[in-house]
């Protein structure tokens, strides 16, 4: 197989077609300064956008590095067979009507297996592809309009649509875009390929992905490991979240989890940081760019506005920002730089006292910065350029610059409105060291994001792959369920089978009083009437078993003193792997919605993480003079939970455990659902 690195920097370019879109590629190779030669391809025109065509791609003086194909889908397969046996680098299948138009012209998934062999060793984006741009090298293999510009370094594209690739080069943000890069159909190269090509750039700083869908786990796994080591730090919008994790899931956790949290659980695996636009991916970048990761998510604020501090104090908050209480060292340097009258605070509205005196500036922003905070944002609107005068806003720029160079303290400048941060100013900012944050709401979940990308502590274990789906799926019974948990450590609790009311007010007898009495055959036994609770005689356990009804019934001591109750869940989700759900449990599970949600396999210290982040988790470390859950006892059931589910892991869809009750001096599975399938 050709190195991908061929096609995305190539020295030669050949564009195959004659309509508008190839005559744009030669337009965007030439506006973009591509120093090789671009070989147009027709088998009728002498010329092209002014330059000499070739009637075949055997004619071509060599065989291109990357080649553009403008032709239809048919014409596309033959084209790009021609262009494997000149022993081409790769190309860009621009034609649609694929895999993605199977429903609409009944043949497009055979068409793209037919293009996909036909270019044999030969790389592919696409098919419907857009194709890519490299402002490094100056290569635009692109049929349109965009508006980036060449750079020495900057950040690396990736996107699953074509149309959001054309937007995001139109930025006026002053983020340098080193590749832009579309990936169609991903028929041959996915996502994950391109972007482990890219990262491996010595000029790439950060990665930027816009995903719809991950099609090859391991790789993108691997990629995001790769970029770790590499200290590329990866920032995600995952758009499309689908039901697939859902399908036909009879478990509380089908609901809970569901492929959105697989998405959010996965990406924090692989320390990628995940963003819900487009524009908090550019500013992310941007932060990421200048500076890489936060340490933490301790910020400094400075304004010379009362209304800015609220409004920052406010929106930092919401995005999960901490603004800590300034030290002593703080307050009396500060006063020391204002003077009296300023009210000392972090977020810090330091008046307009010091308003055009630069070094008042450096002095007040310096004092403001200490080594605990991860970053200092000077908020500043800069005035339109077209009919205001902006200078005196340049010694606040100084300023700021000043402040980093003294103090070694990463800084932002972030206007509270994208407008108002013009494009020249930021560019000017990112070259002197400085982030320039377009838009406060955007800004803040920006730092917010770089904060929980430099607080990831990677976890090197493989993931688990969900594998083939399992076929001729069962439910199996809760007895059932809860034999094949035991038998992984799984603490449930004494019990036996019945069937009839007189055998379990027998089996009850022999267990000893209080008991639990289950009707067997319910996958959500509560919702069904077909739980009793804390049955203290023979009596009581033969009246509950006639009203449930049936002739399976499963009788279990029953457990008290319970702290809290935990729903366990896992789902395969083939997008994302085994997604571990861990929330509040019982029948509040899905009225609270308290969940977080973990890739297999998890730590120890994931899944203690994760009991913490909880809404509940004051219950679990004592409330209100309450005893607090073994914790460790709590851990160590979750991980057998885990243990359980990898090891059925090519037969399982889905397990739960609801609730799993934490005690004071243990943890116990009162509840469990399973179900199971069959290899393919």
């Amino acid at each position: 197989m050709e190195p991908l690195s061929r096609l995305m920097r190539p020295s030669s370019i050949a564009v195959i077609g004659g309509g508008a879109w190839c005559a744009n590629v030669i337009a965007e190779c030439r506006k973009i300064g591509f120093e090789g030669p671009v070989w147009p391809v027709h088998p009728t025109k002498a010329e092209i956008a002014g330059l000499r065509a070739y009637a075949t791609i055997a004619d071509l003086p060599a065989a291109p590095d990357a080649s553009f194909i403008g032709v239809n889908r048919e014409a596309s397969i033959d084209t790009l067979r021609a262009l494997a046996a000149r022993g081409a680098g790769g190309a860009v299948c621009f034609a649609s009507g694929f895999r993605e138009a199977a429903a609409e012209t009944g043949n497009g998934a055979e068409l793209e297996a037919e293009l996909v062999a036909a270019a044999g060793p030969m790389r592919i984006l696409g098919p419907n592809c857009y194709g890519f741009l490299n402002l490094l090298d100056g290569a635009a293999l692109w049929p349109d309009q965009h508006g980036a510009l060449r750079v020495e370094r900057g950040v690396a594209l990736i996107t699953q649509s074509s149309n959001i690739a054309i937007n995001l080069t139109m930025q006026t943000r002053g983020l340098p875009l080193a590749y832009v890069v579309t990936a169609g159909n991903q028929a041959q190269t996915g996502l994950a390929e391109i972007a482990m090509v890219l990262i491996e750039d010595s000029r790439v700083t950060a990665l930027g992905l816009h995903i719809e869908g991950i099609g090859d786990l391991a790789g993108f796994a691997a990629m995001a490991t790769r970029a770790q080591t590499l200290g590329k730090p990866i920032v995600a919008v995952k758009a499309g979240a689908s039901d697939q994790a859902r399908v036909a899931a009879v478990s509380h956790t089908g609901s809970l989890a569901g492929s959105d949290a697989g998405a959010d659980a996965l990406f924090a695996r692989l320390g990628i940081a995940r963003v819900v636009g487009l524009a908090e991916l550019l500013e992310t970048l941007k932060i990421l760019h200048v500076v890489g990761p936060l340490g933490s998510s301790d910020i400094a604020s400075m304004s010379c506005s009362g209304g800015e501090a609220g409004l920052m104090a406010d929106l930092g908050a919401r995005a999960g920002l901490r603004y800590p209480a300034l030290t002593s060292r703080q307050h009396k340097d500060l006063r020391a730089a204002l003077g009296p009258k300023v009210a000392l605070a972090n977020p810090l509205d330091y008046h307009t006292y010091i308003w055009g005196d630069e070094a008042a500036i450096t002095r007040a922003f310096s004092a403001m910065m200490a080594p605990h905070l991860a970053l200092g944002v000077v908020v500043l609107d800069f005035p339109r350029p077209d009919r205001c005068d902006g200078s005196a806003w340049d010694l606040v720029v100084n300023a700021v610059e000043a402040t980093r160079a003294a103090t070694g303290r990463p800084m932002a400048i972030m206007a509270s409105l994208p407008e108002t941060m013009p494009e020249g100013v930021a560019a000017d900012m990112i070259a002197r060291g400085i982030v320039p944050l377009s838009g406060m709401a955007e800004g803040l979940a920006a730092i917010a994001a770089c904060a929980r990308s430099g607080s990831h502590h990677p976890n090197a274990t493989p993931l688990i792959l969900p594998g083939p789906e399992p076929i001729a799926p069962r439910l199996l019974s809760e007895a059932e369920g809860k034999a094949i948990l035991a038998a992984h450590g799984v603490p449930v609790p004494r019990g036996a089978k019945a069937a009839s009311p007189d055998a379990a007010a027998d089996e009850a007898r022999v267990l000893g009083f209080p008991v639990v009495l289950k009707g067997l055959g319910h996958a959500h036994k509560t919702e069904a009437g077909a739980v009793a609770l804390n049955l203290a005689s023979d009596e009581a356990v033969h009246a509950a078993a006639t009203r449930i009804g049936g002739n399976a019934f499963l009788i279990e001591e029953m457990v008290t003193g319970a702290v809290a109750e935990i729903l366990v869940g896992v789902i395969r989700d083939p997008a994302h792997g085994f997604v571990m759900t861990l929330g509040a449990g019982g029948v509040l599970a899905e009225i609270m919605g308290d969940t977080a949600s973990l890739i297999l396999p998890a730590s120890e210290a994931e899944i203690a993480t994760a009991l913490h982040n909880l809404r509940i988790a004051p219950l679990l470390h004592g409330y209100r003079g309450k005893p607090p859950a073994d914790m460790a006892a709590l851990v160590a059931a979750i991980r057998a939970v885990q243990d359980c589910a990898i090891a059925h892991a090519g037969a399982l869809i889905e397990l739960e455990i609801n609730p799993l009750i934490a005690t004071a001096d243990r943890a116990v599975a009162v509840d469990a659902l399973i179900r199971l399938g069959e290899m393919p």
